[in-house]
């Protein structure tokens, strides 16, 4: 992986990825915030030596340098997730390029369903700890050690100063922010009633297909870590309706404006 992670940032490099500050991961239906970079440079995935390639059709592929908020910033525009075929290793193998290229903070939006049914659809959570749902983790493999800690301490996986500014910003822009446990499965089906009461009894507050290996990797890398979920649908056993992926990309994008406004006024205190 070492061999991986030197080629493909070096042709980052060679391209105009040059010292980042901070890494985004843009989520379903959270693309628009690349609107407000002033764009250097951008790379489609599948130019990229050993990237993995997004194969959801409503996850663009490309990764964008610029500035934004006057920092430089590397950002995913798509992400990678277990359900597409791929392992935890490749999901998360762009935060390791990131991590390489220059970054020291990483921050990572998702669209999540509500478990805590205090929280509405439309709404944002701060992730403030996760469950890792999703059979192994991104750090089992042969030669870790070699990228940092095998043992990675996760007490505290999100960064306690990131998730207080957020919180300020929040209370500053009269954003309506909830605080709680994301907890990260499989997919790429939905959950049952069974299991959205399951979650609920092991403490989880929303629920989503990503974020979590992420998360672990910008820890093993000692990277700071914040994540915001944007709450698509309800997730209410007992008066469960259908729902379908479009519903939850058309409500991610209607609150998006809130998230990206959180982003942007985060960059601004770097």
């Amino acid at each position: 992986m070492i061999k991986q992670i030197l080629e493909s940032t070096e042709y980052l490099i060679q391209r105009g990825f040059k010292k980042p500050e901070i890494g985004i991961i843009l989520g379903t239906g959270l693309g628009q915030l690349i609107n407000d970079i002033d764009i250097e440079v951008q790379a489609s995935y599948n130019h990229i030596p050993h990237f993995p390639t997004a194969t959801v059709e409503f996850h663009k592929g490309k990764l964008i340098y610029g500035t934004l908020e006057g920092k430089k910033v590397i950002v995913m525009q798509g992400r990678f997730h277990v359900y597409e075929g791929y392992t935890l290793q490749d999901v998360t193998f762009p935060v390791r390029i990131m991590e390489k290229l220059g970054i020291k903070t990483l921050l990572v939006s998702n669209a999540a369903g509500a478990i805590n049914l205090n929280f509405n659809k439309g709404e944002l959570m701060l992730i403030d700890d996760h469950i890792n749902l999703q059979g192994s983790s991104p750090l089992a493999f042969k030669g870790v050690s070699d990228l940092g800690t095998r043992f990675t301490d996760m007490s505290a996986p999100y960064d306690a100063e990131l998730n207080s500014k957020f919180e300020a910003i929040a209370k500053a822009h009269n954003i309506k922010i909830h605080k709680g446990v994301y907890a990260s499965v499989v997919g790429p089906q939905l959950e049952t009633r069974a299991e959205y009461r399951m979650l609920k009894i092991i403490g989880a507050d929303a629920v989503g297909m990503s974020t979590v290996p992420e998360i672990i990797v910008a820890n093993h890398l000692g990277l700071k870590a914040a994540a915001v979920s944007v709450l698509t649908d309800e997730c209410d056993p007992d008066h469960l309706e259908p729902v379908n992926i479009d519903d939850i990309i058309a409500m991610a994008a209607k609150a998006e404006p809130e998230m990206i406004a959180l982003f942007k006024e985060l960059i601004k205190t770097f």
